[in-house]
């Protein structure tokens, strides 16, 4: 399925619906102190480009690249609608993603997920495109729930 993949409106209400069932996840399956998910003000700060995937009208999966630095860049919110998991759609934001990083010159991204089962599909498709487990970075702290990812650009 061929997705559009585009700079999301945060005033969107079907993207506030899905960051907000994101973050509801987030708390669900999390411990508090380790949700790093960020909510939509947070998406719309400076150094955040938030993008959606869209099937025509639909939105299926949302996702956004902060800058850390000039050659680092961290993926951040990134999930798939209920109706589109397994779908391709995070793989669609994932990929442009990466190539936005590419695009601005990154030379390293990373991330941060989960380590229990619910997180595991996100993990494996981190790894199917070349991402690899490492130590925290930025601000992040290691932590028995979190597992963090990267990728030489």
């Amino acid at each position: 399925m061929a997705y559009r993949v585009e700079t999301g409106d945060l005033t969107d209400p079907a993207i506030l619906d899905l960051l907000r069932l994101h973050l509801d996840e987030m708390y669900q399956w999390s411990p508090p102190e380790s949700v790093h998910a960020l909510p939509p003000e947070k998406l719309a700060e400076p150094g955040v480009t938030f993008f959606a995937a869209w099937d025509g009208t639909s939105l299926a999966a949302v996702g956004a690249l902060k800058e850390l630095d000039a050659e680092r860049g961290e993926l951040k919110s990134m999930r798939a609608a209920p109706g589109y998991r397994g779908k391709g759609a995070g793989e669609a934001i994932l990929l442009h993603l990466i190539e936005e990083a590419r695009r601005r010159g990154y030379r390293w991204l990373g991330l941060e997920t989960g380590r229990p089962e619910p997180f595991q599909p996100a993990a494996r498709l981190y790894a199917k495109h070349g991402f690899r487990e490492c130590g925290p970075f930025g601000d992040y702290v290691s932590d028995v729930f979190s597992m963090f990812m990267s990728i030489d650009l």
